[in-house]
């Protein structure tokens, strides 16, 4: 199945600011108001998210949404 390639990037960033602050996909749903299968989608590619969720995420991982699209 083919992915974009950045929706892996995002998603990889992601997973690895989720994992840098040591929490559960879970955790950070919760932090953004998410539920938890989305985040998993999202760290998988399988979502194209919005600007207004990456500002969530930004926001829940207390990170300058700059960050999270590098």
């Amino acid at each position: 199945m083919y992915k974009e390639p950045i929706l892996v990037r995002f998603g990889k960033r992601i997973q690895d600011c989720r994992k840098e602050r040591q929490l559960s996909q879970e955790q950070l749903a919760e932090l953004a108001g998410f539920h938890r299968t989305y985040i998993g989608m999202i760290e998988r590619a399988e979502r194209n998210i919005t600007l207004c969720n990456i500002e969530k995420l930004a926001k829940a991982l207390q990170i300058d949404i700059c960050d999270l699209l590098k």
